[in-house]
């Protein structure tokens, strides 16, 4: 394989692979580290590309393995779980104030999920992926993950909903 047909190939999903690292290692550089770190792999393992169905769901997996061992090893003392990639530049200072506040309480609610819930809320309602994708690169049964996603969400929904009332009734 060229460098421009695997370019032409892997291209339009590195964006989804950075967001994922992101998400999972937080800082931008460990991010980026990560990314390449899978392109790489990529590279050096694109003569197994035919054997896969989709080499986007094998990258995605290969991400959200690599950024769960940084995770685990010991240089990862400091890494956490947050995403911030809503960005309005038409909205007020006021509404800025407050969807950036609401962001960081919803970060810091996500950060309480287990593991499985926070990469489940990622893929399906960050990224935008269908659940049979999801069951596939989480190894996950459907209603698992259908069951996973809704205490997610509900959590999520839970703690904002006790920021917002705090205090009335």
């Amino acid at each position: 394989m060229k460098q421009s047909e695997f370019l032409n190939l892997v291209m339009p999903f590195k964006d989804k692979l950075f967001r994922l690292a992101k998400r999972l290692l937080v800082s931008t550089e460990e991010a980026e580290d990560a990314t390449q770190e899978i392109l790489l792999k990529l590279w050096s393992g694109q003569n197994k590309f035919k054997s896969y169905n989709s080499v986007e769901a094998v990258a995605m997996t290969m991400t959200k393995n690599f950024c769960l061992d940084r995770l685990k090893s010991k240089q990862a003392g400091t890494l956490t779980l947050v995403h911030n990639n809503y960005v309005d530049n038409n909205a007020s200072l006021q509404n800025q104030s407050e969807v950036n506040d609401s962001l960081e309480w919803i970060n810091k609610i996500v950060q309480t999920l287990p593991e499985q819930q926070k990469m489940v809320l990622q893929l399906r309602d960050v990224e935008g992926y269908e659940y049979e994708e999801i069951e596939k690169l989480m190894d996950m049964k459907a209603t698992a993950v259908r069951v996973a996603l809704s205490r997610a969400r509900k959590a999520v929904r839970e703690g904002l909903m006790k920021k917002h009332n705090y205090g009335i009734g």
